[in-house]
């Protein structure tokens, strides 16, 4: 079965506390839902429309696990700590190859 992957790519942070909050929620909660984090920081370089912010990139060993740590109650709540119009950010759920 193929790993799947949370690759979430900021565009902009409004707010960074409230980033920061979510961040020390987020963390663990994904931990807990058996995500590893592999890449958690900005660019070395970008090219094309590649913005200079932040990446996250958490691996997970499926992508029903990876599906459902979104929905857990404590990364629901590290979003509801987040807020609405805090940070602007693309975040998507692959299947590896």
């Amino acid at each position: 079965m193929p790993k799947a992957y949370w690759v979430v790519t900021y565009r902009s942070v409004k707010n960074p506390e409230a980033w920061q909050a979510y961040a020390k929620l987020a963390g663990p909660a994904l931990t807990a839902a058996g995500g590893r984090f592999l890449v958690r920081n900005k660019p070395a370089k970008v090219y094309e429309a590649g913005l200079p912010e932040r990446i996250v990139l958490v691996e997970f060993d499926s992508l029903d696990q990876a599906i459902a740590a979104h929905d857990t109650p404590a990364y629901k709540e590290a979003l509801k700590v987040l807020g609405t119009g805090n940070i602007e950010r693309d975040m998507r759920i692959v299947e590896g190859a």
